[in-house]
């Protein structure tokens, strides 16, 4: 499951983009291969179901201990093909599994026409079978998917999420079910961080940073936090400018353009975007 993404990440949604930057000559951005942070991803479900909550831990027991989880993973860290998930129309005379996500956090969640996939996708729409429910998908800006299922818009959120107390205010997390650090984009030719060997080193550069140099990182995400410090999360931030965007690919494709100088977002989604404009 560890695997690092290679070419199986040519089905990035972000494909679309390449041509808006130009074919190239090589890569215009590489990752730091070091872990800045040690996160666990879970799902959030409405507070008012503690039935979906243990419905939802038994499922990820059982796609765990069978090795389903880990088939789907491989899917989008390996060399499996990935499974394009459909969503019903919301209907409330229907039996239905109401799914708040954000769309455009490849490999977990994303887009290819009407048809949704990722790691998140593919679980969900297997729970959904286990429960006999029809699947409803709600793609939504990502700092909406917990509100809406702590206002009872949606039933669960997956959406790539890291557990921590904020979102605890609106759902009930269910078991994790991933481990997720954050990661570091540069430019290609960028070797402000050649020589690091541990997240210390790279946070010692980055406090020797102030306002003049700009990170980007996708809004309502663990990064943003990681960059402006955050006490709930013991994340002291920098000095830097920060700049949130809807999705990590836009941070990315402003790194390119020259209008900021670094994207801090999920090594796993780090991985894709990378991959998908080198590409």
């Amino acid at each position: 499951m560890k695997k690092f993404i290679a070419l199986a990440m040519a089905f990035c949604m972000l494909a679309l983009c390449l041509t808006a930057c130009g074919a190239g000559s090589g890569p215009k951005v590489k990752v730091i291969d070091i872990e800045l942070t040690n996160e666990l991803y879970a799902f959030g479900v409405d507070k008012d179901k503690p039935e979906l909550l243990q419905q939802t831990n038994d499922f990820i027991k059982k796609i765990m201990d069978n090795g389903k989880f880990d088939e789907i993973c491989d899917k989008y860290f390996g060399d499996g093909t990935p499974t394009p998930v459909t969503s019903a129309q919301l209907d409330s005379s229907k039996d239905q599994l109401v799914v708040a996500t954000n769309a455009g956090f490849e490999p977990f969640e994303y887009m290819d026409g009407d048809n949704y996939l990722g790691i998140d996708m593919e679980i969900a729409a297997l729970l959904a079978e286990e429960l006999g429910l029809e699947l409803v998908i709600q793609n939504m800006d990502f700092d909406a998917v917990c509100l809406s299922v702590g206002q009872h818009k949606c039933d669960i959120a997956m959406a790539g999420l890291t557990v921590n107390a904020a979102r605890e205010e609106y759902v009930t997390f269910t078991n994790s079910y991933y481990n997720a650090a954050q990661k570091i984009i540069v430019k290609a030719g960028d070797t402000t961080f050649d020589s690091c060997k541990t997240a210390e080193e790279i946070e010692a550069i980055l406090n020797t940073l102030d306002e003049n140099t700009t990170i980007g990182a996708q809004n309502g995400t663990t990064g943003l936090l990681y960059i402006e410090g955050d006490a709930d999360w013991e994340f002291d931030g920098f000095k830097v400018t920060s700049k949130g965007y809807k999705n990590g690919s836009l941070a990315v494709q402003d790194l390119i353009n020259g209008n900021i100088n670094y994207v801090i977002i999920d090594s796993a989604p780090a991985a894709c975007i990378a991959d998908a404009y080198n590409k």
